[in-house]
């Protein structure tokens, strides 16, 4: 996912987003523990993709 078209969506739907990633991060995790996580990349993918919605809603809001 790309900053830009992060920008492009509307404050509820980054946080929105950002809980569904966080649910999928969790079940991602679950899986590697078990041993049935085949691509691991993914992991840290929806990592960098959280961090970038959060990045853009401090800096939509003005947060520090």
């Amino acid at each position: 996912m790309k900053a830009s078209e992060i920008r492009e969506m509307s404050h509820e739907e980054r946080h929105r987003k950002v809980s569904d990633l966080k649910e999928e991060l969790l079940n991602l995790r679950f899986q590697n523990t078990i041993g049935q996580l085949e691509n691991n990349r993914k992991l840290v993918e929806v990592k960098q993709d959280i961090a970038r919605i959060k990045t853009v809603i401090n800096e939509s809001t003005g947060t520090q």
